[in-house]
């Protein structure tokens, strides 16, 4: 596992917080428009019953001869109808409460003395309701911006399991392994695909173990064909006579086997999945170790000339099987192969003799592919490049 803080997923978490700032809106809205459809019912109904009350107790006195004067002051007015004073825009109006504008209701009642007309001014309560209506407007702003925040904060907390799930499933290796993601995440829907997980990797290691037996079975059993045809081809060599042209073609047929037996080797190497033992190599001494496991025994073998310093941090052995490899690609039967090697990388110039003989041809190359991938497993990478050189840099953490 990564010690790195697990990452939330940010897309995620704005389209969790996006709802959440909508739902905040949307709920924020529907309560400021039901605060003032009550506050605008409540003043009418305010005014109904005022108005109501006021028309109820001057018709009474009114009918039964009781001294009364129908108020007239700024907040409350009253009329009858047949009172000259009567205001033309009430006149109009017919039995029940109206409101002429905003603040001011009208109400004109049938009595036992005759219709009657009374005016409320409730403006000062009307200035109280716009007060409101900014304090609600605020009130929408404030609650979209808080449940846009409570959002954030809620879906970072939420996804903090799915966050650590992600840089758990990040941190395995490329090597099959079995995971325990399922042992810290909680049992629900996110268990079950840490569960889903768990048992691929489990798929995978079962595989890699057979795969891994199968390289094992075929390596003992392309190994042995190979050592015996090598076995014969020497006995053949150190026969005293040999018929015209049979000493090249024992030869060739000897180079063929030792490349065969090479190319073998790095392929076993490159599908290995066994973690690699990293050593402290010198590289003077690697350089001559990987030019005799190249070159040993082969007739017209090229001269090498080594020019090597310093430590190499790499395994021994994948490093020699691609030292060696690179050399017999980069070799010309009786030519002069240089060999530079330091702290930065390793270079291979070929300078060819001038025989032109098919057989030392056809003895170079021909595991570029392998060798490449043998290169990439160790995290370095071949270069070739003009007049037959190859260039071989390795990562700097490799080196000392």
């Amino acid at each position: 596992m990564s010690d790195a803080p697990p990452r939330v997923p940010m897309s995620l978490r704005r389209r969790v917080t996006l709802a959440t700032t909508a739902v905040g809106f949307a709920l924020s809205l529907l309560f400021s428009l039901a605060v003032d459809t009550v506050t605008e019912d409540y003043e009418h109904i305010i005014a109904g019953e005022i108005l109501q009350g006021q028309a109820d107790d001057y018709g009474l006195r009114l009918a039964n001869h009781l001294p009364a004067t129908l108020p007239q002051t700024h907040r409350l007015s009253g009329y009858h109808v047949d009172s000259p004073d009567m205001p033309p825009a009430l006149l109009s109006k017919g039995p029940g409460v109206h409101e002429l504008e905003d603040g001011v209701h009208v109400g004109v009642f049938d009595t036992r003395a005759g219709r009657l007309a009374f005016v409320i001014d409730l403006r000062d309560i009307e200035q109280l309701e716009r007060h409101l209506r900014m304090f609600l407007a605020a009130m929408i702003v404030v609650g979209t911006g808080l449940a846009g925040w409570l959002g954030w904060m809620l879906s970072g907390s939420a996804l903090q399991p799915l966050a650590r799930l992600a840089a758990g499933v990040h941190a395995l290796p490329v090597r099959p392994v079995r995971s325990h993601l399922a042992e810290g995440v909680s049992d629900d829907e996110l268990g079950e695909i840490a569960h889903a997980v768990d048992a691929y990797q489990g798929r995978l290691v079962e595989a890699d173990e057979r795969e891994q037996a199968f390289l094992a079975d075929a390596s003992h059993e392309l190994r042995t064909p190979i050592t015996v045809a090598q076995g014969v081809a020497e006995v053949m060599l150190d026969a005293p006579t040999h018929a015209n042209g049979d000493l090249a073609r024992l030869q060739r047929l000897q180079r063929a086997l030792q490349d065969m037996s090479g190319l073998l080797e790095s392929l076993l190497g490159i599908a290995r999945r066994t973690p690699l033992t990293m050593e402290s190599l010198d590289l003077r001494v690697l350089m001559h170790e990987a030019a005799d496991a190249a070159f040993a025994g082969r007739p017209a073998a090229p001269e090498v000339v080594i020019d090597a310093e310093g430590v190499l941090r790499a395994p021994r052995r994948e490093a020699l099987l691609l030292m060696r490899g690179l050399m017999r690609k980069a070799a010309t039967a009786g030519g002069v192969l240089r060999v530079h090697a330091d702290a930065t990388g390793f270079r291979i110039d070929g300078a060819g003799s001038s025989t032109t003989d098919a057989s030392a041809r056809s003895d170079r190359g021909g595991a570029g592919a392998l060798l490449d991938r043998l290169a990439q497993r160790l995290g370095w990478t071949v270069h070739d490049e003009a007049a037959g050189a190859v260039r071989l840099d390795w990562s700097s953490p490799a080196t000392e």
